[in-house]
């Protein structure tokens, strides 16, 4: 636990380390054995095939940086705080990804963003280096808020389509996002991204990059308005694209690794074509079409006649078509009662398709019709209903239903899968969350990220009091909580569990504790930055959920993990993760770590200013080796 956020250079090293030690010398990856361990026809010219635009080395450096901001609890904007596994961040995406590394790596069941489209009048935040603070900054712009951070809004620019680097930009804003993003994917997980034809092209070629094309799954294709616009120029768009990508595709369909969609459920109009109006034994069935658009030329063997069983007549397939069975599979349908020759007994034969003999759901399509999945429209009445008189609005909105589709898909009711959404808007990821699991008594959980983007002073919604978008997607999330708990009040209560219907709130922030300054030299500012460090907490923000959060983050534990407090004598000690972690942030004594050493947590972190006294030094020792000869890991900060 260094402070800092997961650092995947390292990471990619280790592994690479793993499979390959034979390629390192002195730590250091030697690139022409490495070649040659893959044999002498590996690719090394100067030219291949790849996505590459303006700014694409600087994008890559993103990826590798490394962050020792924190996030703080905010429990006045959050819903049963300690009882809860969902989970809102107001924060800069990217940073938050970063801080999220260690604690979320491949444990996120589902990805689902919505990012700008890139139209030329949306924004979206370039550069992408949010670490400086307000004593290195200020001499290059001067551009901060009143806590020396960086002022967003400062950074949320136009990218119009006179910008030279139109394309370009966008990519470099998405790259490293993606990328982290991909990390936190379980290897089963799944990835959505809504897009239009702005950008569809470069962000399929993009995804290839990051996941692989061969995890590419489909470009589902949503209808997202009800009628064409008669003004457009050329064409009216009435679709968006979602493109779908898994960390690990299946090799072939019986594959049980990777990503395993589920199937949607049969609609009552799609039940409603089975019927039995021969009073079948084997149940409800419909009919399916017996030919094949394959020619006789094609397939010789499928082109013959069969015989009417109450006509006895010969029936051919139709010309330029032959028949799907072979003939000894035909004879053998019909003398099964498996095919329908009408209610005459005269019609062309179709097959019978037995409603207990096909698979319990339908196999989803890449065509998602407004009826299927909700459109634009109906998304923006969904916004106005929840937040009624007070003039919230949005202008292409994503409905709750076409998220729930993807849900369904790819979450199951038996498990607590997480699902991130780090472009979060209004909220629309967690209220498809919270309704779903209302509906199919499933306990999947959320995680939403949303930068603080200041609302136009003259909208109705900031009137209306709120400032951000942050602040709309936290009032969404409570509301629809307030009317599920409404229901839920109304319905008889067999004493099963209920769904979570809370979340906790946190914003980013820098991190609670002083970080050494690599760029200071000589000695005497060495001397002062010693002694500054002698108080290990940067500013004290009044309780200890702070400290908690941030030392629970940087040593790999989610949001969501169990927090209990306990006393030794006479201090207190925070128990993480049922002994996987134990905290004391207020007072230690040499007493207390005999307990410790007893109890065996895996791991003990403390203050180092809390060993005071004469005997400090004496205290920290024994300490030390105690816990060392327990077998417990001490970190003293």
């Amino acid at each position: 636990m260094d402070g800092k956020s997961l650092d995947l250079t390292a990471e990619k090293k280790a592994q690479l380390k793993k499979l390959f030690p034979d390629v390192f010398s002195e730590d250091q990856i030697d690139w022409e054995r490495l070649r040659l361990s893959f044999g002498e026809d590996v690719f090394v010219k100067d030219e291949h095939y790849e996505l590459s635009w303006a700014g694409k080395a600087e994008a890559r450096k993103e990826i590798q940086k490394q962050t020792t901001a924190t996030l703080l609890p905010d429990r006045a904007n959050s819903v049963n705080f300690d009882d809860t596994g969902n989970i809102f961040i107001a924060g800069e995406n990217l940073e938050v990804l970063r801080i999220l590394q260690k604690s979320y790596f491949g444990k996120i069941k589902m990805i689902y963003i919505d990012p700008p489209y890139n139209t030329g009048s949306d924004s979206f935040v370039y550069p992408d280096d949010y670490t400086e603070r307000k004593a290195d900054y200020e001499q290059r712009a001067g551009i901060t808020d009143e806590h020396g951070f960086l002022n967003k809004q400062d950074l949320w620019k136009k990218n119009t389509k006179e910008n030279g680097q139109f394309h370009s930009v966008w990519l470099s804003m998405m790259y490293p996002r993606l990328y982290l993003a991909r990390n936190l994917l379980r290897e089963d997980g799944v990835m959505f991204v809504s897009i239009d034809d702005n950008e569809a092209a470069n962000l399929k070629l993009l995804m290839d990059e990051i996941f692989g094309e061969e995890n590419f799954v489909a470009c589902i294709c949503w209808q997202k308005k009800q009628s064409p616009q008669n003004d457009a120029t050329y064409f009216s768009a009435m679709h968006d694209f979602v493109l779908a990508y898994t960390k690990m595709a299946k090799v072939n369909k019986n594959d049980n690794s990777g990503w395993q969609r589920n199937l949607f459920t049969r609609t009552e109009g799609q039940l409603s074509r089975y019927k039995n109006p021969d009073d079948d034994v084997r149940g409800l069935w419909c009919s399916v079409d017996c030919t094949s658009n394959k020619s006789a030329e094609q397939r010789p063997t499928l082109y013959y006649p069969i015989i009417n069983p109450i006509t006895q007549q010969e029936v051919w397939p139709p010309k330029q078509t032959v028949w799907r069975f072979e003939k000894s599979k035909f004879d053998k349908l019909i003398a099964e009662n498996r095919i329908w020759w009408g209610e005459s007994g005269k019609n062309f034969p179709r097959a019978k398709r037995f409603l207990n003999e096909v698979q319990e759901g339908i196999v989803p399509s890449t065509w998602w019709e407004r009826e299927f999945a909700g459109d634009n429209q109906g998304a923006r009445r969904e916004i106005r209903n929840i937040f009624d008189q007070e003039g919230v609005d949005f202008d292409t909105p994503k409905p709750a239903l076409l998220i729930k589709r993807m849900l369904q898909l790819a979450t199951n009711t038996e498990e607590s899968h997480l699902v991130l959404d780090f472009f979060a808007g209004s909220g629309t990821t967690a209220q498809a969350v919270l309704e779903l699991n209302q509906e199919d008594g499933g306990n999947r959980r959320f995680l939403l990220v949303q930068l603080p983007e200041a609302l136009d002073e003259q909208s109705e919604a900031c009137k209306a009091g709120y400032k951000t978008i942050a602040d709309i997607c936290t009032a969404r999330i409570k509301k629809v909580i307030a009317k599920l708990q409404a229901a839920q009040q109304d319905q008889l209560d067999f004493g099963g569990a209920k769904p979570d219907l809370g979340f906790k709130a946190y914003t980013l922030d820098y991190s609670n504790f002083k970080a050494w300054r690599g760029d200071v030299a000589g000695k005497d500012p060495l001397l002062a930055q010693l002694d500054l460090l002698r108080e290990p907490l940067a500013e004290y923000r009044g309780t200890d959920a702070a400290l908690l959060t941030e030392l629970c983050l940087k040593s790999g534990f989610p949001l969501s993990a169990d927090v209990r407090a306990f006393e030794i004598e006479g201090c207190k000690v925070y128990d993480i993760a049922d002994g996987a972690m134990w905290i004391a942030l207020e007072r230690v004594t040499l007493t207390m770590f005999h307990h410790v050493a007893a109890a065996k947590p895996a791991r003990f972190v403390t203050l180092g200013n809390l060993f005071t006294g004469e005997k400090a030094d004496e205290t920290m020792s024994n300490a030390k080796l105690q816990l060392a000869e327990a077998g417990v890991e001490l970190k003293i900060i």
